[in-house]
């Protein structure tokens, strides 16, 4: 598998039905721009879904890679090593923010193990059928997949990307279950823009104390001295410093881009993995939103490298797909209002354009007798 081959595969939004919007947008009974960022968002749908005006998000999702990461041994994290299960289990028993936001907006819920450290046993057969692991490798010191595993990490995110598109899913709110993810996507990220370990090192969903966030950085220096000579094939960055859950995320926004499939980014690990998709396809980031703002240096380091500019800035650090979520309803929202407000009668068209004129001639006519007695 070589990821270059999706530049080919992904194409851009429609920029004629981009354009087709704007030109409805500038029709519509309230004025343009007063509506601010919301009036991009919804052209941004209709350039995606190809339609004008654009069509409701009717059937969202929000999807969540899961998985262990080895270098949590360490104690990078604000939770124990391997406990990725216990997020699993809340989430799934609807006692995690992300599941709660899910039920009040009517969303469903999907979880996807891709390498969580338990037993099979405990989780339910459709969320641990796809596991391509048991944990993963600890990054600092050893490869955290095999390059099969990479792949089959890969694959199964372009699977899950391609089950979505074909039941009808018309949006996707793009999240991790991890512990340890945090110290894997700021390597990911400070590889692929060539920063050091100190300016992408944060303090996870959880919050570590100044000791932790010292290990944090020397775990991610050591990981980016192994990152660094494989940055030429993101498959073989993502088995060294990436992990399962990573390798999953990638190929599912890949394919989802390739399906043109929107989604929506939630934190620094989405972010990551949007970046390394990236790198192989340039024109992916524009089938993405970024939800929220997490704090995470390493996440705003991302962002402005894709250019996308997060919607919201709530201080949210939970991960977990809920800042993304939170999203939702202002992209709804766009999308109704583009749809929904009437345009100007043809009438006030022409009142409007006479008014602009007749403006514009005494404007013309007041300077022009200010230029004369200045003279």
């Amino acid at each position: 598998m070589n990821l270059d081959d999706f530049s080919d595969l992904i194409e851009r939004p429609d920029g004629g039905v981009r354009r087709d919007a704007e030109e409805r947008r500038e029709r519509l009974t309230v004025p343009p721009g007063a509506l601010g960022r919301l009036d991009e968002l919804g052209e941004w749908l209709s350039a995606a879904q190809q339609s004008v005006p654009v069509k409701p998000v009717e059937q969202p999702r929000v999807v969540l890679f899961a998985g262990d990461h080895g270098v949590a041994e360490l104690g990078v994290s604000g939770r124990p090593a391997g406990s990725t299960y216990d997020l699993v289990r809340a989430a799934l028993d609807g006692a995690s923010p992300v599941s709660v936001l899910a039920r009040r907006f009517s969303v469903p819920l999907r979880i996807v193990d891709a390498g969580v450290d338990c037993d099979p046993e405990l989780l339910p057969e459709s969320v641990v059928r796809h596991r391509v692991r048991r944990g993963s490798g600890r990054i600092d010191i050893e490869d955290a997949l095999t390059a099969e595993e990479a792949e089959r990490a890969v694959r199964l995110g372009m699977a899950i990307a391609d089950e979505e598109a074909d039941s009808g899913t018309d949006l996707v709110v793009l999240g991790d279950l991890s512990v340890g993810g945090t110290t894997a996507a700021a390597t990911l990220i400070a590889a692929l823009c060539g920063t050091d370990a100190s300016v992408v090192t944060g303090r996870g969903g959880a919050g570590i104390d100044d000791l932790a966030w010292m290990r944090k950085c020397a775990a991610v220096r050591d990981a980016l001295r192994r990152a660094r000579p494989v940055l030429g094939d993101q498959l073989e960055l993502l088995a060294t410093v990436g992990g399962a859950d990573l390798a999953a995320m990638t190929g599912f926004l890949l394919q989802s881009a390739v399906r043109r499939m929107p989604v929506i980014l939630d934190g620094v690990v989405s972010a990551a993995c949007a970046l390394v998709a990236q790198r192989a396809a340039f024109r992916a980031p524009d089938w993405w939103l970024a939800g929220q703002v997490s704090g995470e240096p390493a996440q705003t380091k991302a962002l402005d490298r894709m250019a996308l500019t997060p919607l919201l800035d709530h201080g949210i650090t939970v991960g977990e797909g809920t800042g993304a979520l939170l999203s939702l309803p202002l992209v709804r929202a766009a999308a109704a209002l583009a749809a929904e407000l009437p345009e100007r009668a043809p009438d006030e068209e022409t009142d409007t354009d006479d008014a602009a004129e007749g403006a514009a001639d005494t404007g013309s006519g007041t300077g022009g007798d200010d230029v004369k007695s200045g003279v």
